[in-house]
């Protein structure tokens, strides 16, 4: 039965029979498992027999996580990873080589940006960024050399949206393999596998755990990547996720789509307070009906998320004297825990990139970004209000 996914996060493909009854997955808090014979042991490392070896290579508890995210994105196999950063780079280190060439939206989040300079200045893999409105910009910066395509959707931290079945489309088209990161939105809000998408990718310290106590990061597709990806570039360079995180992980999903709704209905009427304040510039939130891409907002997501941006009237020393005034609200980066949270991406989360690169971006010095906790909306605006009457 394809049952609903606030279903399929409690129960999904979990069988309590696996595991003596267990209603909860167990912790396998091993580091090896052992065989019944030498043959044994042969036969797996071989391929030719189903078991765990090695907790690098699989875990009971890190594979279930790994089956849930593959299930909530409706890809084939999911792999879990140490952290959301080693998501990416598994990823992309097994999508390209030397010489070859990348075209990424334009705004992607710092250490993403930091990976991809590494890769261009040490491995020659080239990128570039792209204002993915239309089409024909697109295909004009395609190179022979051209292998995939990445997107950020919402993108980090102007919220700008890509057209994901455009992209689809395009990467069909080239032959191009098609990344999304999809971490603004977990698979509650946007699933882009369904949208053509070849492989999804979360920072699961966010929004699917939830909770602020973990890192780690998954990607979801096809059988046969997700295997390349295992057996490579994960083995190889070791980002594996630990069986307790694994577990943590686990009992943040079961809470993810009442934890998205609140999210997303705290920061809908916090963009429209900050709208009508006479000291707020521009606000930028996919659910403001003002907001340039709302349609697009609302054809390929179910709600629309708990990040808001918004650029103070001001300069830096406006935004970051706002920010120091705040009570309630913590200066952090990360989002999507139960503590609302703001930080300065100009010198926080994308301080990596150059500062022309970032005016391109749309990331000012006067933009804050604003992930919408899970506490009542009236004590977050009320916190926000004081420290905006302060300055």
């Amino acid at each position: 039965m394809n049952k609903n996914i606030d279903t399929r996060l409690i129960h999904g493909n979990y069988s309590c029979r696996s595991y003596l009854g267990s209603l909860i997955p167990p912790i396998f808090q091993t580091s090896t498992f052992s065989f019944t014979s030498a043959e044994e042991g042969e036969r797996r490392f071989a391929g030719e027999e189903d078991g765990f070896v090695y907790s690098r290579l699989g875990n009971p508890t890190v594979q279930e996580l790994e089956y849930k995210i593959a299930d909530l994105e409706n890809g084939e196999e999911g792999i879990a990873f140490s952290s959301g950063m080693a998501a990416v780079s598994a990823v992309l280190t097994s999508v390209v080589k030397t010489g070859d060439h990348i075209l990424v939206s334009e705004g992607i989040y710092g250490c993403t940006f930091g990976l991809l300079q590494m890769l261009k200045e040490r491995f020659n893999i080239d990128f570039s960024l792209v204002n993915m409105d239309k089409k024909e910009t697109i295909e004009s910066l395609l190179r022979p050399q051209t292998k995939a395509i990445y997107v950020e959707t919402p993108i980090n931290p102007t919220m700008k949206l890509v057209d994901l079945q455009m992209i689809s489309n395009i990467a069909k088209q080239h032959n191009l393999f098609y990344i999304v990161d999809n971490t603004f939105s977990s698979p509650v809000l946007q699933r882009p596998l369904e949208l053509g998408a070849d492989v999804v990718l979360h920072s699961a310290t966010k929004y699917i755990g939830g909770h602020g106590d973990v890192i780690a990061g998954l990607a979801a597709g096809s059988a046969d990547f997700i295997s390349l990806v295992r057996r490579s570039s994960q083995k190889d360079m070791g980002g594996i996720l630990g069986p307790f995180d694994a577990w943590l992980l686990l009992r943040g999903i079961k809470t993810l789509s009442l934890r998205m709704n609140r999210h997303s209905d705290n920061a809908k009427l916090l963009s429209e307070r900050l709208k009508q304040h006479p000291k707020i510039e521009k606000v930028y939130y996919p659910g403001d009906p003002d907001f340039p891409q709302h349609s697009l907002a609302a054809l390929q997501m179910d709600h629309f998320g708990g990040l808001i941006s918004f650029e103070l009237k001001g300069n830096k020393a406006a935004a970051q004297s706002f920010m120091n005034r705040l009570e309630m609200i913590r200066i952090a980066v990360s989002l999507g825990d139960a503590e609302t949270l703001i930080q300065h991406p100009a010198t926080m989360t994308h301080a990596v990139v150059p500062y022309d690169t970032r005016n391109k971006m749309g990331i000012s010095d006067r933009l804050l970004r604003l992930s919408a906790g899970l506490e009542a909306e009236k004590d977050i605006w009320q916190d926000i209000e004081q420290a905006l009457d302060a300055l």
